[in-house]
């Protein structure tokens, strides 16, 4: 009863100040409060809006993620929510270095800008992101090499497998499985020689030997720890 007479008094003095809000339960709003609740209700509508077309988001990397459509196509998507990239890749990885790796309907990779600008045709087998200026790719082959920005293969592809440049050097395996090091012209200057091979960092790189021991070398090749 006590309930049924708030709600009724409420309705009164709303019918005698029309610039306040009764809310269903019995609270007047003040116009501030008012105020307040539809730009909550603005900011909730408009968040379902950029987002319920999405059936995965993505992190952020350089200002722009990955957002995946209702029927599977990738694009990108600024920190406002807003569609940059129109969703058209079957897939991609993440901005490095003003770039990113996309795969179109062939299944082939290649590279777009930020403005959603193919810079790096697709034609590879396989790629990943740039670092340090390169980036590394799989030719038809199966054999990895390295592009710059403008797409022009510097190291051929010959190695079984490879990794991103750290400090000037990347590892490279060979035929015969052993790893070693190439440095940014491609030449090898630490001989493919380890079971398995880890990135420089801090002038110095983890191997394993054929006994599956780890040892710390320096860009020499040289064993430091």
């Amino acid at each position: 009863m006590k309930t049924i007479l708030k709600i009724l008094l409420a309705a009164f003095v709303l019918s005698l100040t029309p610039t306040v809000y009764v809310c269903a339960q019995g609270h007047i709003e003040t116009p501030v409060e008012r105020k307040a609740r539809q730009e909550r209700e603005a900011a909730a509508k408009k968040k379902k809006t950029t987002t319920k077309n999405w059936r995965e988001l993505g992190f952020f990397h350089e200002g722009l993620a990955s957002v995946v459509d209702a029927i599977g196509k990738i694009g990108f998507i600024d920190k406002t929510r807003k569609l940059v990239i129109p969703c058209k890749w079957n897939d991609a990885g993440a901005f490095s270095e003003g770039l990113v790796s996309v795969k179109d309907a062939n299944d082939k990779w290649g590279f777009i800008d930020k403005m959603g600008k193919v810079v790096i045709p697709c034609k590879w087998k396989s790629v990943v992101g740039f670092r340090e200026g390169l980036a590394k790719v799989k030719d038809a082959n199966g054999k990895w090499g390295y592009i710059d920005k403008t797409g022009k293969v510097v190291i051929s592809c010959q190695w079984k497998d490879a990794g991103y440049f750290s400090e000037g050097m990347a590892w490279v395996q060979d035929a015969n499985g052993k790893y070693g090091y190439i440095d940014k012209t491609g030449k090898l200057v630490i001989p493919c020689m380890w079971r398995w091979a880890w990135i420089f960092d801090n002038g110095r790189a983890r191997v394993d030997d054929a006994n599956g021991k780890s040892h710390y070398i320096d860009k020499t090749g040289k064993i430091i720890d």
